[in-house]
C-alpha cells in the first residue's frame, strides 16, 4: 500500500509541473499498449512514461499474481529523428495454490532497459510511418530474484497509417531474446486507435510471439487515454490473453514531457 502511495504522490506532482510547462503538439507515448508507436520525443525534450501493472494466471489451483510498482519509460530526444531510451520495472511476484498463499515472494527490479528509436520514413499515402527501436537488457542491473545470466535484447519495425481523421492503424513486427533462453521469440502488435475527442483516446489491440521452440502466445489489451492540455496524458488498460498464460491485465499510468 505504501508503494501505491507514493507511485500516486509521484503522478499527482508530475501532472502539476508538467502542465506548467510549454509543451509541442501532439504527444505521442509508447504507453499503455504493447504497440510502440513509430515517432521520437522532439530534440530537447524528455518525455517520461509510467504506471503500475497487475496480472495474474490461475491452473490446476495454482495462481501467479504479479505486481508492477514502477514501470517507468524514460525517452529523450537527441535529434528530431532520433531517441534515446531507457526503462526500469519494479515488481513483485506472489504464488498461491488453492486460495493459501505461499511465503515465497519474489521482489525487485527487473534488468535496466536501454536503447533508441529511430524515424526512418514518413507517412506518404497508403506508405505507413516507419520507425526502428532496438533496446538491450542489462542483467547486472536487476534485482537477485529477476537476473538473468545472459543480456537481452530485442529490436522492431513500428508501422502507422493514419486511417481517417479521427482513427488510425499500428502494428509491429520484430523479435527478442534473451531470459537465459537460447530461442528467438518473434514478435507481432495490431493497434487500432480512435479519437473521440481532441483529448479523450480509446485503443483495441492484439499481440504476442511465436518462439522458436516453444508454444505461441497470444494476447489482447484495451484502453483509453485523456489528454491533460498540454500536458500530461493519463492512461487506463484492461486486458486478457487468448492462449494460457493470463487471465487478467489491469494497469494505469501518466505520460508527461518536460523540457530542456
Amino acid at each position: 500500500m505504501k508503494k501505491l502511495i507514493t507511485i500516486s504522490l509521484f503522478c499527482l506532482s508530475a501532472i502539476a509541473f508538467s502542465q506548467e510547462q510549454n509543451v509541442p503538439e501532439p504527444m505521442v507515448t509508447d504507453r499503455p499498449d504493447a504497440t510502440e508507436a513509430p515517432l521520437t520525443v522532439p530534440k530537447g525534450f524528455l518525455q517520461v512514461e509510467t504506471g503500475g501493472f497487475y496480472t495474474s494466471f490461475e491452473e490446476n489451483g495454482f495462481k501467479t499474481e504479479t505486481y508492477g510498482y514502477n514501470t517507468t519509460l524514460l525517452r529523450y530526444g537527441i535529434l528530431d529523428n532520433f531517441e534515446l531510451r531507457l526503462g526500469w520495472n519494479f515488481e513483485e511476484t506472489r504464488f498461491s495454490f488453492n486460495g493459501q498463499e505461499s511465503p515465497d515472494v519474489l521482489s525487485g527490479f527487473s534488468p535496466l532497459l536501454a536503447g533508441m528509436k529511430v524515424e526512418i520514413a514518413d507517412e506518404d499515402g497508403w506508405k505507413p510511418q516507419i520507425g526502428l527501436i532496438g533496446h538491450l537488457f542489462l542483467p547486472f542491473t536487476a534485482g537477485s530474484d529477476y537476473r538473468p545470466e545472459t543480456t537481452g535484447a530485442d529490436f522492431r519495425f513500428s508501422l502507422s497509417n493514419t486511417l481517417s481523421e479521427k482513427s488510425s492503424l499500428s502494428y509491429n513486427i520484430g523479435a527478442q531474446w534473451g531470459n537465459d533462453s537460447p530461442e528467438i521469440a518473434y514478435i507481432y502488435t495490431v493497434a487500432y486507435g480512435y479519437a473521440v475527442t481532441d483529448t479523450f483516446g480509446l485503443y483495441a489491440e492484439i499481440y504476442g510471439d511465436f518462439p522458436e521452440d516453444s508454444r505461441a502466445n497470444h494476447l489482447w489489451d484495451a484502453g483509453l487515454t485523456y489528454l491533460l492540455k498540454p500536458n500530461p496524458q493519463l492512461d487506463a488498460t484492461v486486458g486478457s490473453s487468448f492462449t494460457e498464460g493470463q487471465d487478467i491485465l489491469l494497469s494505469a499510468g501518466v505520460s508527461f514531457r518536460v523540457p530542456n
